[in-house]
Order: C-alpha cells, then structure tokens, then sequence
C-alpha cells in the first residue's frame, strides 16, 4: 500500500466518521427540541426550568459531534505524516 493510498483511505474514513457520525446527535436535538417546545406550550409557568434542562441536554448531545469531529481533524492531521 503506497502513501497515496493510505492517505485516501484515512481521507475517506474522517468522512465517513462525520457522516455516519453526525446522525445521531442531530436526530437526538432534533427530538430534545420538539419535546422542549411541546412542553412549553403545555406548561409555559415553568418555561425556565423546560429551558434549561433543554440547554444542558443540547450540550451533552453536541459533546458526541464534538468527539466525532476531534476524530475526523486526528484522521486528517495525522495523514499528513503518511
């Protein structure tokens, strides 16, 4: 296996790793935030307790996007040195 291919494969996985990757986190703040704005029409006198539980569980979702992009940049950064 030359250095060409070697660096169109780790090119290819760093994709793919953000593509498969980024599924999840979007499908689980796509639903964190339909059942925020549905309880907030049902209970809108506990707006602030709905919002931030909402806030903190956007942000531990986003830490899983956050993981898969730090593997796909250490993916690509690291094919340089192939």
């Amino acid at each position: 296996m030359d250095a060409f291919s070697a660096k169109a494969a780790a090119f290819f996985a760093a994709a793919l790793a953000m593509s498969i990757g980024s599924v999840g986190p979007s499908l689980g703040q796509g639903l964190v935030g339909m059942k925020a704005c549905e309880n907030l029409g049902k209970y809108p006198q506990s707006s602030s307790d709905i919002q931030r539980t909402m806030v903190f569980g956007m942000a531990i979702i986003e830490s899983s996007a956050v993981y898969n992009l730090l593997i796909a940049g250490a993916l690509l950064f690291l094919s340089t040195y192939l």
